[in-house]
């Protein structure tokens, strides 16, 4: 039985338009991040990027190096959209997203490790057997099916992604809607919709919708009789995303998703008229079976587990941020912080109280207190920078406090503990997160 439901063939028909989509899209998210100043404000202009933790070895390229980096994973973009050179463009486009993922949090979004996980299992994917320059100049041979494992991996990865999206959302600021209303505050002086998306009642909608939408799509799509009414329904949640959000290709990359989910041959006649069908089903047990199911059993048991961490980890994730990010919890929190950092010579034990704003961008300012491993970081920034002028120092956050989704600023950092010679523990709960007053999550 499992055997058919994976290696049985199929039309291979969504997969392709699939990589023609993709490639378009992930060409405009890297060239629009040059045109829009994404890459100049977040990995040129700053003098230290706050790269994941263990990941420090990771730095931008210097001067403008870091455009061509983004010209280049715009041009792997459009090989893929070709099909030229697949394997090789998806495999270097998806080790230079990642290693930009890894380069920065300032500008973290959910979206941009989806976007790493696609691209993963789009090295595996047989992508480039038809409709591609690689079959055209012979370099591979052109074949119109594809195991149906293509098909099944995707669907499983998205059902992981909206099904968690939705149980983070079931807590108290989103199901009293005010998270809502934090989201839609600054979105006010919109054209025509600013002042309806500051009502109440649209609030719920939002919010139910949120819930609802996300639990329940991937189910909806699947099943034949809802599918058409799941699809128009996808496309105005995303398009309503991507207006309100203005969160670049993700809503589109969800709506391509799509063609997964409808029958091979309806994605056949709609894109590609002119290509063979294929009906024969047959089945087709690769060699690879045993390390294949192994790998993927490996990444979805991770890609379960992963999201889970933070039940293991003392004390609130909306408070301590430990197990947050890559987690699927989506615009589910709002954090500002205040505080001080005060730098004491070992030596001489001279203080000294440092102006974030001389080392950091307005956008890191702003993190840099309201989030742990920013404050960690920064500490460790500033024993390297003294470290360079001969000193050895120790570094506090004092007057530390911040406030969780408008409630009242609250101490936050422990003001005894020295963050430069602290280390930092990946899965642990760290103890100098003075504990919080908020429920554990559930």
């Amino acid at each position: 039985m499992l055997q058919r439901v994976l290696f049985q063939r199929m039309d291979n028909s969504p997969l392709i338009i699939f990589r023609i989509f993709f490639g378009i899209l992930i060409s405009m998210e890297c060239f629009g991040a040059i045109a829009t100043g994404w890459v100049k404000r977040n990995l040129i202009d700053p003098e230290y990027t706050f790269p994941f933790i263990d990941f420090e070895w990771l730095q931008p390229l210097s001067g403008t190096g870091m455009y061509f980096y983004f010209v280049l994973m715009g041009l792997l973009g459009i090989c893929i959209t070709i099909g030229y050179r697949y394997r090789w463009s998806i495999i270097a486009f998806t080790v230079l997203w990642t290693g930009c993922y890894l380069m920065q949090k300032t500008a973290y979004n959910n979206h941009y490790y989806l976007l790493i996980l696609i691209s993963f299992l789009m090295c595996f994917f047989p992508a480039n057997r038809s409709r591609s320059i690689d079959t055209r100049s012979g370099d591979i041979q052109e074949k119109h099916s594809m195991p149906h494992y293509v098909k099944w991996i995707i669907v499983l990865q998205l059902l992981i992604v909206y099904v968690y999206a939705s149980i983070a959302k079931l807590y108290g600021d989103w199901l009293d809607f005010s998270m809502i209303k934090i989201l839609m505050r600054p979105k006010a002086d919109y054209f025509l919709i600013g002042t309806i998306l500051q009502e109440s009642w649209i609030h719920k909608i939002i919010g139910l919708t949120g819930i609802i939408f996300d639990l329940l799509i991937i189910p909806a799509l699947l099943w034949k009789r809802t599918r058409k009414f799941a699809f128009i329904i996808s496309v105005f949640f995303h398009l309503f995303n991507s207006i309100i959000f203005q969160i670049g290709i993700f809503p589109y990359l969800s709506l391509a998703f799509s063609v997964f989910f409808f029958e091979p041959e309806t994605v056949r006649k709609l894109f590609f008229n002119k290509k063979p069908t294929y009906r024969l089903s047959e089945l087709a047990v690769p060699s690879y079976k045993n390390s294949f199911l192994l790998g993927f059993g490996i990444y979805f048991l991770i890609q379960l587990l992963l999201p889970l961490r933070h039940y293991i980890i003392k004390d609130h994730v909306l408070w301590t941020e430990e197990g947050h990010r890559m987690s699927w919890r989506m615009m589910l929190r709002s954090r500002y912080g205040t505080g001080q950092f005060k730098v004491i010579n070992n030596m001489t034990q001279k203080e000294k109280f440092v102006k974030v704003e001389d080392h950091l961008t307005k956008s890191q300012a702003t993190r840099v207190f309201s989030y742990p491993d920013f404050a960690w970081q920064f500490a460790q920034y500033l024993k390297r920078k003294y470290a360079e002028k001969g000193e050895s120092v120790s570094v506090y956050l004092t007057n530390s406090k911040i406030s969780i989704n408008g409630r009242p600023y609250a101490p936050f950092i422990d003001p005894k503990i020295d963050l430069a010679n602290t280390p930092w523990k990946s899965l642990e709960h760290h103890k100098w997160i003075l504990p919080s007053k908020l429920k554990k999550s559930k």
